[in-house]
C-alpha cells in the first residue's frame, strides 16, 4: 500500500513539474525508494526494495525514440583479499592471492533492456554498469588476465551468496514516463549507507542520473551486541572465547555420558 501511495504521489509530482521544466534543455529524473531505512533484526531474512520514479522531459514532450532506465543498488565498499587454493600432494593449500581495495559489499543492477544493448563498453565502465565493469582497484598483481580471473571468481562467489545481482529487462517503464524496478536485498548484507542510482539512457548516452541513499542498520539485541563489540573489543573477544570453551566442554561431557550409558 505504501508503495502504491508513493507511486501515485510520483505521478502527481510529474504533472506539477512539467511547467518548471519547460525551459530546461535536458530531461530530469525524480527517483525514490520504497524504504529509506532497513532494519536488520534477528529474524531478518532479506528484503525487497522498490526503486521507482518519473522522467521529466522538456515541455512535457516525450522523445520519438523511447529512452531506457538502468538502476543500481550498491552497498559500502571494502577491501577484500581473495585467495586461490591448489591441490598439492593431495592437500589443498593457498596459492595465488589478490587484494581488491574497493569491492562493493552488495551490488544489484536492473535495466529495461540488456545493458550491452544500451551503452558501449566505455560508458558502462565509467558508470560501473554491470558486474564485469566494477572498479575493484586491485592492490596486487599487474597481469590483466590474472586480475580478470580473480574478479570473475569474486563475482561468482557473491552471486551465489545473493550479494551480487543482475536483472536485465526487469525495469518497467509506463507510458515512457514512470518507471519501477524491484531488487532483492540479501539477508547477508552488511550495515552502512547504500546508494540507489538511476540512469536515463538514450542512443547509447546517459542523459540524466540521480541518486537516493538507504541506511541499513541493526536494531534491538543485534545492535547492542554490535555496539558492545566496537566499544569493548577485548572484553567481547574474551567473552566469546569463554562461551566457545564452555560449549566445547559441555558437548564433551554430554558425549561422555552418552557413551557411558551405551557401554
Amino acid at each position: 500500500m505504501r508503495a502504491l501511495i508513493a507511486w501515485i504521489a510520483m505521478a502527481l509530482l510529474l504533472l506539477g513539474s512539467q511547467g518548471a521544466l519547460a525551459q530546461s534543455a535536458a530531461p530530469q529524473l525524480v527517483p525514490d525508494v520504497s524504504q529509506r531505512s532497513v532494519e536488520i533484526k534477528f529474524s531478518f531474512t532479506g528484503a525487497e526494495l522498490l526503486l521507482f520514479g518519473a522522467i521529466l522531459y522538456p515541455n512535457g514532450r516525450l522523445p520519438e525514440e523511447p529512452a531506457d532506465i538502468i538502476v543500481v543498488l550498491k552497498g559500502p565498499s571494502q577491501s577484500i583479499t581473495l585467495r586461490e587454493k591448489q591441490k598439492i600432494a593431495g592437500i589443498w593449500v593457498n596459492a595465488d592471492s589478490i587484494n581488491f581495495r574497493s569491492a562493493p559489499t552488495f551490488y544489484a543492477v536492473a535495466s529495461s533492456r540488456p545493458i550491452d544493448k544500451l551503452v558501449d563498453e566505455r560508458t558502462a565502465a565509467i558508470y560501473e554498469l554491470g558486474l564485469n565493469k566494477l572498479q575493484l582497484s586491485p592492490a596486487s598483481l599487474s597481469n590483466t588476465q590474472e586480475i580478470d580471473r580473480f574478479a570473475a571468481g569474486l563475482n561468482d562467489l557473491n552471486k551465489r551468496a545473493g550479494l551480487y545481482v543482475e536483472e536485465p529487462g526487469s525495469v518497467e517503464i509506463t507510458d515512457g514516463v514512470l518507471y519501477r524496478a524491484r531488487l532483492p536485498l540479501s539477508a547477508r548484507v552488511v550495515t552502512g549507507t547504500y546508494t540507489a542510482e538511476t540512469f536515463l539512457v538514450q542512443n547509447g548516452r546517459v542523459l540524466a542520473a540521480a541518486v537516493r541513499e538507504i541506511e541499513v542498520h541493526k536494531s534491538g539485541f543485534e545492535r547492542l551486541i554490535g555496539v558492545f563489540a566496537q566499544e569493548h573489543g577485548a572484553i567481547y573477544g574474551l567473552v566469546a572465547i569463554v562461551i566457545a570453551v564452555s560449549m566445547g566442554l559441555f558437548a564433551g561431557l554430554v558425549a561422555g555420558r552418552v557413551s557411558a550409558v551405551l557401554g
